[in-house]
């Protein structure tokens, strides 16, 4: 199963962000998705057409680079978009009352750019906060409408992922926050074509998934027209980006079904690493990395339509979404053993059970190596084996997940498990793959089960002056 594992197709490294860091969304650093390499100053004015009254940009409240903890006024009062001066570069700044106003600290100054060749939050170092929503267009709602939704989208992720407040009603919630390396990425679902004349557009790689057997989906928390993916390092930020992305959606489009996760916020552990999924695995340990020279191929679509996907698709991606409830009490009755032989690593720190003793995360798996028994020491039909894309004729792909946790259900068990969200240039060869191969004998397979699935064709990031899907639309 490519879900909750240590396995070898896992989720980007969990980092510590840096400070006051300006990232874009096509311009990852040496060994962390995503992250920028140079601290960059961030601009205290108010954004050029920002309201002047009420709202002023949440950027004012970006002080040094590299300050630690977020202070209020020395009054005690919240400092936000109604500050009376903007911060300096300073260690503290005055606010028009006289105020003392301490700097952000550098988990609400990270920033990623919404510009650039491939959209935010797929190459994105994990945020400790996120939601999954998909919209269903209006009755009505057609081709037209679709387009001043993305439009009015785009403008609303531009301006949010900047730290500036919404350009309408906005409702405050983030007020007293810096961008907290927000993203906001948009995607289309197969119905969205036909909803919007467009069915010769529509890519082949759309096509639906198909079944598997441990699918068990809810068709009403399934696919939709359009989806957005939200991920920030602060829970209000993250609520902020969705209920305005909620309330830009207007009379064009309605709530299909909404998911929300977590991931480790950056900074709880001593030194940055892989995060953990909720059955205590390390995951992320084999994620495919920007700097491997075949990551653009397996992750992006090209720009030269040699692959036959449509042109508007260029240097987009395709996502499948996957809600998937880890049967955590049934987990939980095996042994740190029997655990370890479901997935094929040590649970205390992800290495590889053929390695030995001083094996470490990277440590490269034996897959042939045998006990003194003659036993393999990493099972036939451990995840981690089956799920390696050596097993699966190269196939990989991006995973980049939320942990869910909904409650307790109706048997009192946990209502919890993983968002699963991987990227891929070609879904059949990446996903598709993998899963089939999971599908036919993982040993996960019987703690699992997959509750919801979507796929969506996530375009290529906006240039300057453009939203979202803009080449679809009116090209």
């Amino acid at each position: 199963m490519t879900d909750p594992s240590t396995t070898d197709q896992s989720t980007t490294d969990q980092s510590t962000t840096v400070a006051s860091t300006t990232v874009p969304s096509d311009a990852p650093a040496e060994g962390v998705p995503g992250k920028g390499t140079s601290a960059k100053g961030v601009p205290s004015e108010v954004s050029e057409g920002a309201p002047s009254e009420g709202a002023i940009s949440r950027r004012r409240l970006l002080g040094t680079a590299g300050a630690t903890g977020l202070a209020l006024g020395a009054a005690g009062g919240a400092v936000g978009y109604a500050a009376g001066s903007s911060f300096s570069s300073d260690a503290s700044s005055s606010s028009a009352s006289g105020e003392e106003v301490a700097p952000l600290s550098s988990l609400g100054a990270g920033e990623v750019m919404f510009q650039g060749k491939h959209q935010p939050g797929i190459t994105t170092p994990l945020q400790a906060r996120g939601h999954l929503v998909a919209f269903d267009l209006a009755a009505g709602a057609g081709r037209k409408e679709a387009a001043a939704l993305l439009r009015r989208w785009s403008e609303t992720a531009r301006r949010l992922m900047a730290g500036e407040a919404a350009a309408q009603d906005d409702t405050g919630v983030a007020r007293d926050a810096g961008p907290s390396s927000l993203t906001v990425t948009f995607g289309f679902g197969h119905s969205f074509f036909a909803r919007t004349g467009l069915e010769k557009q529509r890519p082949d790689s759309l096509d639906p998934l198909p079944d598997f057997s441990s699918d068990q989906l809810d068709k009403a928390r399934s696919n939709g027209d359009l989806w957005v993916q939200i991920g920030a390092d602060d829970a209000l930020v993250a609520f902020h980006a969705l209920r305005t992305i909620q309330k830009d959606a207007g009379g064009a489009a309605r709530v299909r079904w909404q998911m929300n996760g977590f991931n480790r916020s950056p900074g709880a552990t001593a030194h940055p690493m892989t995060a953990r999924n909720l059955m205590g695995q390390i995951d992320g340990t084999r994620n495919p990395k920007p700097a491997e020279p075949d990551f653009d191929e397996r992750i992006f679509v090209p720009e030269s339509g040699a692959s036959g996907e449509p042109a508007w698709m260029a240097n987009g991606s395709y996502a499948v979404v996957r809600r998937i409830r880890m049967l955590l009490d049934d987990w939980e009755q095996l042994s740190l053993k029997e655990q370890e032989n479901v997935i094929g690593r040590r649970k205390s720190d992800g290495a590889p059970l053929s390695g030995g003793s001083k094996a470490t995360e990277t440590t490269e798996m034996d897959l042939g190596k045998t006990d003194s028994r003659g036993d393999l020491l990493v099972p036939i039909n451990a995840h981690a084996r089956i799920s390696r894309p050596d097993q699966n004729g190269g196939a990989a792909m991006l995973r980049r997940p939320f942990s869910f946790h909904d409650g307790i259900d109706a048997k009192g068990v946990p209502d919890a498990g993983l968002l699963f969200v991987c990227w891929q240039a070609d879904p059949l060869r990446g996903f598709v793959t993998v899963q089939r191969k999971l599908d036919r004998g993982d040993a996960l397979s019987k703690f699992i089960r997959h509750e919801s699935s979507g796929l969506f064709a996530v375009p290529g990031g906006a240039a300057k002056g453009e939203y979202v899907g803009q080449r679809l639309l009116e090209g």
